[in-house]
């Protein structure tokens, strides 16, 4: 791929920059034993998420962080207890401090020398903010699913970041790790999209939904994508 042809990059965030996998199971599992839920095999768990994480998210649109709460009110009804307030809570906020990838921040400093680097992201705006001062990069436009009102795959958040940006879109190359919320969408969308296949050689999609999509070009990890690109 002749990466010199863009000028701008678009990122999901979580699952390509912050790692929401650990994140989720990190708020998840002291949720869980807190009721006696223990020994529960991660995959499980996580693709569970995935599951009505999505079923939340069909209805009419509400923030992210009721989104979760669902998620969390959905574990107990699947294990047999139904968690306090202040636990569907602190599971919801987790998501600001969910860690980045180790090669996140550094990948993103060296992309931001070349190109002007967007945010395409499932999540309310203040947990988005944890995030980004984790990552420690000031990013062109970021695009969040509480100001287009929906959820990727919707063609809301692409709709706009094009509009913020003002690029034709064959100048801007999406990056992301969910098939399904991203890839998928996206290329059918006509952008060109890089997989950033962060689960390469575990089973299952994890968090996300299964999907079938067809990457223009895929890396491991950010690291990886940098150095196929020559920086």
């Amino acid at each position: 791929m002749d990466f010199t042809q863009f000028e701008a990059l678009t990122f999901d965030c979580y699952g390509t920059l912050i790692d929401w996998e650990g994140g989720i199971l990190s708020a998840l599992r002291p949720l869980l034993e807190a009721h006696g839920v223990v020994d529960q095999d991660d995959n499980a768990l996580l693709e569970r998420h995935a599951h009505l994480e999505a079923e939340a998210e069909e209805g009419p649109f509400r923030r992210y962080r009721s989104i979760l709460a669902d998620v969390a009110r959905g574990f107990g009804e699947d294990f047999g207890f139904v968690p306090t307030s202040l636990q569907v809570d602190e599971f919801a906020a987790s998501v600001a401090v969910w860690p980045p990838f180790e090669d996140s921040t550094a990948a993103l400093k060296a992309l931001e020398t070349r190109y002007r680097l967007a945010i395409v992201s499932n999540v309310d705006d203040d947990l988005f903010a944890g995030s980004a001062s984790q990552l420690g990069v000031d990013f062109s436009e970021v695009v969040t699913a509480q100001q287009v009102g929906g959820y990727k795959p919707a063609q809301g958040h692409f709709d706009e970041v094009l509009s913020r940006l003002d690029l034709p879109r064959d100048r801007v190359l999406h990056v992301a790790q969910s098939l399904y919320h991203d890839i998928a969408p996206a290329s059918a969308l006509g952008f060109t999209c890089v997989w950033i296949n962060r689960r390469a050689g575990r089973p299952g999609g994890g968090a996300t939904k299964p999907a079938v999509a067809h990457p223009d070009h895929e890396a491991p990890d950010l690291r990886t994508l940098v150095e196929h690109m020559g920086l």
